[in-house]
């Protein structure tokens, strides 16, 4: 697979859109923000309503849209997955940026390469909360056991910081994880990935799986899951050496 090449005919500083994953919400980009805010780059936080796949790339592809000027993308844990879907054919996206993250091939569901590699150990964590669903079905909502969002989630994060965390944690809806992606913008899209090798949400081994087969430029940190939290200068470092490949 060839790399998609590194060039946009812009000399616009991109705008910077952020993706949340499952059991996180806006503010755990920032850290992020205000790092990347001195580097002179407008972000854009956005909050993804964690229900499925289609329907959170359909949002995330309206926030694209209405953007003037080049984007790059960062997504963090399902936000790459979102990312990936929502990004194909965008004319503006110059960079996709995985943050502890999904790079999913079409007909694969988040659910599926999270368990691809042993040493996740989210799942027994979760515990799921039926929800009235718009087709008057019922779903299931899965959240993080609040005694155990610190040491799957976020253990290198100060246990103050993530008891507010566990408490504003968005739950996602199960279906999202099971739903197969049908597009892969990284295909044509440079990316780069960030691999946390201390997570325990997603195996550094499935990250670097992932990383590998879609040829992104990777770098490894010794940190939880939450790595946009506990590390946002890291996290900012690399959104911004993105930004500065694909811009000229």
């Amino acid at each position: 697979m060839s790399t998609p090449t590194e060039t946009t005919s812009s000399t616009t500083t991109p705008t910077v859109v952020l993706v949340h994953g499952a059991f996180a919400e806006s503010a755990s980009w920032d850290g992020v923000i205000t790092d990347l805010s001195g580097r002179g780059y407008r972000s854009i936080a956005v909050a993804n309503p964690l229900r499925g796949l289609a329907e959170d790339a359909a949002y995330l592809r309206s926030v694209i849209d209405s953007i003037d000027g080049p984007v790059v993308i960062a997504g963090h844990s399902y936000g790459g997955s979102v990312m990936s879907e929502a990004a194909d054919g965008a004319d503006n996206v110059t960079a996709l940026v995985y943050i502890a993250s999904f790079h999913l091939e079409p007909g694969e569901s988040t659910g599926e390469l999270a368990a691809k590699y042993p040493g996740g150990e989210l799942g027994p964590a979760l515990a799921p909360r039926p929800f009235p669903a718009a087709d008057g079905s019922t779903g299931s909502d899965l959240y993080i056991k609040p005694e155990e969002f610190r040491r799957v989630f976020a253990a290198d994060v100060e246990p103050e910081i993530t008891d507010r965390m566990a408490a504003t944690q968005r739950p996602i809806a199960a279906k999202a994880l099971e739903d197969k992606a049908t597009k892969a913008a990284w295909r044509t899209i440079p990316s780069w990935a960030l691999i946390t090798t201390q997570d325990l949400a997603i195996p550094a081994e499935s990250m670097r799986f992932m990383a590998e087969r879609a040829g992104s430029h990777t770098t490894e940190i010794d940190a939880s899951h939450a790595v946009s939290v506990s590390r946002p200068t890291v996290v900012a470092e690399i959104i911004d050496a993105a930004a500065r490949a694909t811009t000229r």
